[in-house]
């Protein structure tokens, strides 16, 4: 997932439900899709941001040797300025990118 081309918003905005529920027929499977998908997203994000931290880690235990890492809160800033996992999945889900199957009972 490229997080520097997504296209979702990054404050709130106001969807049709109809177009939300048209894929399902019923706007609460289609709900519980796109949270699923939305912490799917999240993990992927929080291993991946995690990742990239710890390439600026110091195990030192001095408290006197703190300094700040430009790098690092370069890092910080760009995963701040990112749209919520939620808005990502709304907008995949909106572009017909998520894929799920029902189970026959």
């Amino acid at each position: 997932m490229d997080l520097k081309k997504t296209t979702a918003p990054v404050n709130t905005i106001t969807y049709n439900k109809n177009v939300i529920e048209e894929p399902t027929g019923n706007v609460y499977e289609a709900i519980t899709i796109i949270a699923r998908r939305a912490n799917q997203i999240n993990t992927e994000i929080k291993k991946e941001l995690i990742e990239k931290l710890e390439e600026f880690a110091t195990y030192n235990d001095s408290l006197e040797e703190i300094f700040e890492n430009k790098e690092q809160i370069e890092v910080s800033k760009f995963y701040e300025k990112l749209p919520k996992p939620h808005a990502l999945a709304v907008q995949e889900w909106l572009e017909d990118k998520i894929s799920y199957r029902r189970e026959n009972k």
